[in-house]
């Protein structure tokens, strides 16, 4: 059996954003993007404690045209919206949020977290929606880790979010096909993931170190791989965590300003015209 080849590995560039390191893989310098995934951002920042929600986190803030998605590894999250949801995702859960015509919403960790400190470490993901759907009412979606699906191999473990895999469907809704993985295997551990074709697809790697195509991934690197075959070889070195992202390309134009994605200039003018008026809905802070 033959396996996907690598296109190129990338390692995520450090940087800090209100306070909180970041490792920022998409976009990077030598990829923009790779449809239908947008960006994908790994906070790592222990939460010093002694500190309350609105200290810390991000505030109330708006999205149109695409799907922001969380992925807690450590920690919490503690999400409000505009829709009225108010949501702790722990450790091993997942926060999905299908922007629509317009979100407001805040992520920050929850008062026990602010207040106690520990350990805060989580996955940003930004995935584009279709035009057609671009303009649906959003919706939001908390997945805790025990509702998410499991396949449990001898020392791994692969947990579906997202898409059809191996007999399960996860059980987050998307607007273009795709399957979202979280991963962690013991050192030893070899993967063989079946994944279409035609889906771009992508591993990042929190930590360890991976092999595949005879190249090696260590923590904060990116996989990106072609199109050419229908499975993955994921050789284990070291005992990694690590997220699968693997979608149809839209193959529509993109547009995007700040927290905004659509697919002309005049759509983007109308998004900042709508959030200005509120059009997005209203929260606390």
């Amino acid at each position: 059996m033959t396996y996907r080849t690598v296109k190129i590995i990338v390692s995520a560039r450090k940087t800090t954003m209100g306070g909180h390191v970041m490792y920022k893989s998409l976009p990077h310098k030598k990829i923009a993007r790779i449809d239908p995934f947008l960006l994908i951002d790994h906070i790592n920042s222990p939460l010093k404690g002694g500190q309350k929600p609105y200290e810390v986190g991000v505030g109330p803030h708006p999205h149109r045209g695409f799907s922001p998605v969380t992925l807690v590894f450590k920690g919490n999250v503690e999400h409000r919206d505009s829709l009225g949801n108010r949501v702790i995702i722990d450790a091993g859960g997942t926060q999905w949020i299908h922007a629509g015509h317009g979100i407001l919403h805040s992520e920050r960790p929850s008062r026990e977290l602010a207040m106690n400190g520990g350990e805060n470490e989580l996955i940003q993901i930004w995935i584009n929606t279709p035009a057609q759907y671009k303009m649906e009412n959003p919706y939001y979606k908390p997945l805790s880790e025990q509702q998410t699906p499991k396949i449990i191999g001898e020392n791994s473990t692969l947990s579906v979010v997202a898409g059809h895999y191996e007999g399960i469907t996860g059980p987050i809704q998307t607007y273009s096909p795709q399957t979202i993985l979280r991963g962690e295997a013991e050192a030893g551990v070899r993967l063989v993931i079946p994944l279409p074709r035609n889906f771009n697809t992508l591993v990042y790697l929190l930590d360890g170190e991976i092999e595949t195509d005879h190249k090696r991934a260590q923590g904060k690197d990116m996989i990106y791989f072609n199109n050419d075959e229908e499975a993955l070889l994921l050789k284990v070195n070291r005992k990694s965590r690590f997220i699968v992202l693997s979608g149809e390309p839209i193959a529509e134009p993109i547009v995007s300003l700040g927290p905004f994605v659509m697919n002309t200039q005049t759509e983007i003018m109308q998004a900042l015209k709508d959030s200005k008026a509120g059009k997005m809905g209203r929260m606390q802070v």
